[in-house]
């Protein structure tokens, strides 16, 4: 049986209902997981306000007024919004949030209705902090509104894969790549997870080595620029003749990495400069006969002139190879070719006995893939070794350029190295003058996706 009780004006249906009860001087309203509903017509006093609002779950992107006790999110992301605010009666409440996180470049200016004072002051309220959230209380004529909440939140959820930017952007398939051609700056954001990525893989080429001429003779190549690289996610790809063996790339982390690209060696017998990312450093390669990434090769006018070590300073797996030596036989003129990456520079008269040496190859890198993500033969080469250089009076032919941007030799001057391959240049002969070795390039990948 339902009963009806009236106590106090306060209605109650039934003991075991437990809507309403009145125990002392505490009325409870309802029982766990209730809704208090007042009928239509209605009105509530004596409760006052808990300083909270409804808010919006539409973002707001144009002018608009505000209504009391709600909160409104707005996007300023394509412009600046104004929101006026109600007519000020004493407890009315409003709140606004930062929805894109982009009220630093588009301010929200809030409007305080006509006469009505913003903080005591007739006048627009701005809110220009990234993230910022506020909220105002109308309190009377004399202060108006009044900003009794203010928070500045800049927090966004963490991706799970590494977010970066700087280079030249580009994105092969899940991988974003960045490309410095010069120098400039790598900036990690966000580090990722093991659950998306946290490697960043690269590409690190140092200049290649510069060459001169040299009178009545020919000057070996100028060697590669030192090549290390890290990409697990292409093992097992191979190198023509030779398997890939890359390291396991580096742990990113939230910071600016600075990226210096190394420029060639000049047309001389000059080292390439550095390039670095990192804790990565690999050397420039050697001028004619000098050391480096890749050893330059060694000069005609001497049998068994011995060419410039690559390697140096030596790393793991090698950042390059020996250049040749000159001939091994009579007449002396035949120089060396510069080492490349992946294969030495060849000795002058080998393969053929009437010319200078071959700059070694450098490394490729696949460049397309299969639908099952396997490399599916085409590569970019890289720190190419140059070749040895010519002479017209004894019918001397040149050395060609190895892959990756080595320059061929000349019977005058040599051809200068790829820029931004780290290629060695060509030698020059027969008093030619010399040619510059190609720039370098750092190449940074990450699992964006």
């Amino acid at each position: 049986m339902t009963s009806k009780i009236k106590v106090d004006n306060i209605n109650k249906v039934s003991d075991d209902s437990n809507i309403i009860k009145k125990c002392g001087t505490t009325i409870t309203l309802g029982a766990s997981g209730d809704s208090i509903a007042l009928a239509s017509g209605a009105s509530q006093s004596g409760f006052g306000r808990s300083g909270s609002v409804n808010w919006q779950t539409t973002p707001k992107t144009t002018t608009f007024t505000a209504v009391n006790g709600e909160g409104y999110f707005v996007d300023t992301s394509s412009g600046a919004v104004t929101a006026n605010l109600p007519a000020g009666s004493a407890g009315a409440i409003v709140a606004f949030a930062d929805y894109t996180r982009t009220f630093q470049t588009n301010a929200l200016t809030i409007n305080p209705n006509g006469s009505e004072k913003i903080g005591g002051v007739a006048q627009d309220a701005n809110l220009g902090v990234e993230g910022q959230a506020a909220t105002f209380v109308y309190v009377d004529a004399t202060e108006g509104w009044i900003n009794v909440q203010n928070a500045e939140d800049t927090e966004v959820g963490q991706s799970p894969f590494i977010v970066a930017c700087g280079g030249t952007p580009s994105t092969c398939g899940d991988f974003k790549i960045h490309t410095f051609t010069g120098p400039g700056t790598f900036t990690v954001t966000e580090k990722g997870s093991p659950a998306g990525s946290t490697t960043l893989e690269y590409i690190v080429v140092a200049g290649g080595g510069g060459t001169s001429g040299n009178t009545g003779n020919t000057r070996g190549g100028g060697g590669g620029g030192g090549f290390r690289f890290a990409s697990p996610s292409l093992a097992p790809a191979t190198y023509p003749g030779k398997p890939l063996a890359a390291p396991a790339g580096l742990t990113a982390a939230v910071q600016a990495y600075p990226v210096v690209v190394g420029a060639g060696g000049p047309n001389s017998p000059s080292p390439g400069s550095d390039s670095t990312f990192s804790t990565i450093t690999s050397a420039g390669g050697g001028g004619s006969g000098g050391n480096g990434g890749s050893g330059g090769g060694g000069a005609g006018g001497s049998l068994n002139n011995p060419g410039g070590t690559g390697n140096t300073p030596p790393v793991a797996p090698p950042q390059g190879n020996n250049g040749g030596t000159s001939a091994t036989g009579s007449p002396d003129h035949a120089s060396g070719g510069g080492g490349g990456a992946i294969v030495v520079g060849a000795n002058g008269r080998a393969p053929h006995p009437d010319y200078s040496g071959n700059g070694g190859d450098g490394a490729g890198i696949p460049t397309a893939f299969g639908s099952n993500g396997v490399p599916s033969g085409s590569f970019r080469y890289y720190a190419g070794g140059g070749g040895g250089g010519g002479n017209s009076p004894t019918s001397l032919g040149v050395g060609d350029g190895g892959k990756g941007g080595g320059g061929s030799g000349g019977i005058n001057a040599g051809i200068a190295g790829t820029v931004n391959s780290g290629g060695g240049a060509g030698g020059g002969g027969g008093g030619g003058p010399g040619a510059a070795g190609g720039s370098g390039i750092v190449v940074i990948r990450y699992k964006f996706q």
